[in-house]
């Protein structure tokens, strides 16, 4: 099993970049993982919110394969708390081998196209995070994820 942490657009700022780069690399001690930055719309400023989105889902649907479960970061998305998400993957990885491949949207969300082909959506929080900061979120829960499962002593109730 591998895992995908497919990405709209470039991450930007260095601080953000360094956080990213060191969870990317504390999380290939457990699994298959890489993340995958999609480049930014080329004449985005000419074109609507929906044209901005469809030209995205043409990107993202280049990475994903028909075997791939995709789970969509998305405000709609189901909330969990640190230990709850890592039981119910790791409870995943005992019982599907499909790859997992998590999708961060541009700044205005997804197509109606890529939502159908989710096969689920998971919020980190209530709170609105910039596409950009969500990268660095969602990685660093998803290596406490990997110490909770390993009962490793990164995570304190």
């Amino acid at each position: 099993m591998k895992i995908t942490l497919l990405t709209v657009g470039k991450t930007e700022k260095g601080y953000l970049q360094e956080g990213i780069a060191m969870y990317c690399g504390r999380i290939g001690h457990y699994v298959s993982f890489r993340m995958q930055e999609i480049p930014d719309i080329k004449g985005a400023s000419s074109l609507s919110q929906a044209q901005i989105k469809e030209r995205e889902a043409d990107n993202i649907m280049k990475y994903v394969k028909p075997a791939d479960e995709v789970v969509l970061l998305d405000e709609r998305g189901v909330q969990r708390g640190s230990e709850d998400w890592a039981r119910s993957l790791g409870e995943r990885f005992l019982r599907d081998s499909r790859d997992m491949v998590f999708v961060i949207g541009g700044p205005y969300g997804f197509s109606e196209r890529i939502y159908q082909r989710a096969d689920g959506m998971m919020s980190l929080s209530k709170m609105t995070f910039s596409h950009q900061m969500v990268r660095l979120v969602f990685l660093e829960q998803l290596y406490r994820a990997f110490t909770i499962m390993k009962g490793e002593p990164y995570h304190h109730k």
